[in-house]
């Protein structure tokens, strides 16, 4: 037999539902056949997996162990170390309160998973959680905390996760409604003088990982807005913030090099010749492409400092500027 508690994370959804996330690998017949031989109770009685769960409710299967590991996709004694699948590591954080979590993610590492050997800020963030007590393994079972946006492997900078359903929820509902204002940072080539306010389409080729933009719309392509704000112009590079409107695949690196400027390091939409001059330069070995606020809709805004490569190769253009 195993006990469960409900928690706010599963409260306010019906038990089969829960049921269906705990059980994962067990056919729904399986699922409704325990609860009509009342080998799964919801405080002790009898269901049919029609209750909507509350805060303190109590879930019993009484199963035996294998069939448990089995259906919950876990192999034997998984449970006792649960924690390790999730290692610690430490995180800038940036802020944390009951719900949220903002950390400044470093460049080479994937946001999500894209395979199940990666591991990614989720997996450190979980890890985080575990060690700090804001989450106990058995809570993993029908609950996961996620990053809420998305940023590529190597672009550094704030990244913001849901501790709690809640928090997953509330803050996936403000970057999908934008009340949630999304600025970065850039090292573009050349040089860039004035604002500028950039419209086009974004289509994706998920076969090569590339997106494609266009003035006019086409089938299957997105519309995209991005803002540019100049902030240091230098002889050979402008440093940009860049307020995110839309977001879609790569699309302040697609955005950039359409117009003539694309990121410093940038492999895939950048200039190769210039990439292997910053690379000897400064050793800049990656997109100089860094998230750096979130504003949220009460005011407040989140920061995230300026990784070192970044930071190195500014030096490098400001002496330039002054030789």
């Amino acid at each position: 037999m195993i006990s469960y508690r409900i928690g706010a994370n599963e409260a306010g959804q019906r038990f089969d539902k829960y049921l269906r996330k705990l059980l994962r690998e067990a056919p729904s017949s399986f699922i409704y056949k325990m609860l009509r031989k009342k080998n799964i109770v919801l405080n002790g009685r009898k269901s049919d997996g029609s209750q909507i769960l509350a805060d303190g409710d109590e879930v019993k299967l009484f199963l035996a162990d294998d069939t448990l590991h089995k259906f919950m996709g876990q192999p034997s004694g998984e449970g006792e170390t649960l924690s390790g699948s999730y290692p610690y590591h430490p995180l800038e954080v940036l802020y944390e309160d009951e719900d949220w979590l903002m950390v400044n993610k470093p460049a080479g590492i994937l946001s999500q998973k894209a395979v199940p050997e990666d591991i990614s800020m989720n997996e450190w963030i979980i890890g985080y959680l575990l060690h700090t007590g804001c989450l106990m393994p058995e809570q993993l079972a029908t609950f996961k905390p996620s990053v809420c946006n998305r940023l590529d492997r190597n672009t550094s900078g704030l990244l913001a996760a849901g501790k709690t359903l809640a928090g997953s929820q509330s803050l996936s509902e403000a970057f999908r409604e934008r009340t949630v204002q999304k600025h970065y940072r850039c090292l573009a080539a050349g040089r860039v003088t004035e604002s500028m306010h950039l419209r086009g389409y974004l289509s994706k080729d998920e076969k090569t990982n590339r997106v494609t933009l266009t003035t006019e719309e086409v089938a299957n392509a997105r519309p995209i807005e991005t803002e540019l704000t100049p902030l240091s112009v230098y002889r050979e590079a402008t440093l940009l913030s860049v307020h995110l409107i839309t977001g879609r695949t790569h699309q302040i690196r697609a955005h950039l090099a359409s117009i003539g400027h694309p990121i410093l390091g940038d492999g895939k939409y950048g200039d190769s010749r210039v990439n292997e001059e910053w690379k000897r330069r400064a050793g800049v070995r990656r997109q100089l492409l860094h998230a750096y606020s979130l504003t949220l809709a009460d005011g407040r805004s989140i920061t995230a400092e300026l990784p070192q490569d970044f930071c190195r190769a500014l030096r490098e253009l400001e002496q330039e500027t002054h030789k």
